[in-house]
């Protein structure tokens, strides 16, 4: 279930990056399974349990991850938890580590949205820099290295200062309510229940 009710157009913001990884481990777990089942045939079926974590896995940590953006404000999907913040919450956004969202609950950070590391930011370009939200600009009009448009943090963080900013100018934000304004926050209890199912299963095949 959604962790915010979101209205009007809505974006989501999943890394390229994620979903290449996401399909690789999943390109290996169909392989083992084929390797598996044509060296043992369908008894194989009993040693696939590593094959169906690493599925699993691939699926959880880097599938399912995203930032969601609409009019009602940002949802960060995590593996584990999920973020609702609503626009009159929302107090900063930052990308020293990744996407974080400043809030008077604390700081959320969207597992979806890693900072770049230092190559990353070596490949800046003028338009990475420029037509950037107001909001992204430190002093100077700096910009920090998570904020560059060709990063996985500054895409994210693009989105959702854009949104933000509209959401603002249409009069649609009150503001003074980021301490009152409550954050949602679910947690995905049977991802973990289902890891840990797998994992068991796991070491005793390869015990």
């Amino acid at each position: 279930m959604s962790a915010l009710h979101h209205t009007g157009p809505v974006d989501v913001f999943k890394a390229r990056s994620n979903k290449v990884l996401a399909i690789l481990l999943w390109v290996l777990a169909a392989f083992g399974l084929v390797v598996t089942l044509i060296q043992s045939g369908l008894g194989g079926v009993r040693f696939v349990a590593p094959l169906v974590l690493l599925a699993f896995a691939g699926w959880a940590l880097f599938w399912r991850p995203a930032v969601v953006v609409s009019d009602a404000g940002v949802e960060l999907v995590n593996p584990l938890r999920d973020v609702g913040v609503p626009w009159e919450a929302l107090a900063f956004v930052d990308t020293r580590y990744a996407l974080t969202l400043g809030t008077g609950a604390g700081r959320f950070s969207a597992w979806a949205a890693p900072a770049p590391g230092v190559l990353g930011a070596r490949h800046a370009k003028p338009d990475s820099i420029s037509g950037l939200p107001a909001t992204s600009y430190g002093p100077g009009q700096s910009v920090r290295p998570g904020d560059l448009r060709h990063t996985v943090s500054g895409q994210a963080a693009f989105l959702v200062r854009r949104r933000w900013a509209e959401q603002v100018e249409r009069g649609a934000v009150e503001g003074g309510l980021v301490d009152e304004t409550p954050v949602a926050r679910g947690a995905e209890w049977w991802i973990l229940a289902v890891a840990v199912l797998l994992a068991a299963a796991t070491i005793a095949t390869l015990a």
